[in-house]
């Protein structure tokens, strides 16, 4: 059974960093593409940011020079770190598995996390 776990969320204060991970088991993710969504409350799921297996990068223009996404394949774990956070990156944090490798950036994704909280006061 595959599984993506998020953690590292929290309450922090704008301004502030945090680092989210994302733990895959029950299948490598070396050959396939990762990403990044997030939901508020009351808003749709968007998205965030994306990493190809070959670790090309997109980025949502919201959070683009403030957030980088990573891949440590030894690790199976993709990593979202956060800088410079603003009240309105406050949501749940998700991240996401396509399972083909025939596309670097995919419009869908076959397996989600569970989610982990990030808050950022003012």
């Amino acid at each position: 059974q595959v599984q993506l776990v998020e953690s590292g969320g929290g309450l922090v204060q704008a301004g502030g960093s945090l680092r989210l991970s994302c733990v895959v088991s029950g299948r490598t993710l070396r050959n396939y593409p990762m990403g990044w969504f997030r939901q508020a409350p009351g808003k749709e799921r968007e998205f965030v940011a994306a990493i190809s297996w070959t670790s090309r990068i997109v980025y949502a223009d919201s959070v683009k020079g403030r957030f980088t996404i990573s891949r440590d394949n030894a690790k199976n774990t993709v990593y979202l770190q956060m800088n410079s956070l603003k009240p309105e990156d406050t949501a749940a944090y998700y991240c996401a598995a396509h399972w083909s490798p025939s596309t670097d950036f995919p419009t869908t994704y076959d397996t989600w996390g569970q989610g982990t909280q990030v808050t950022v006061s003012s």
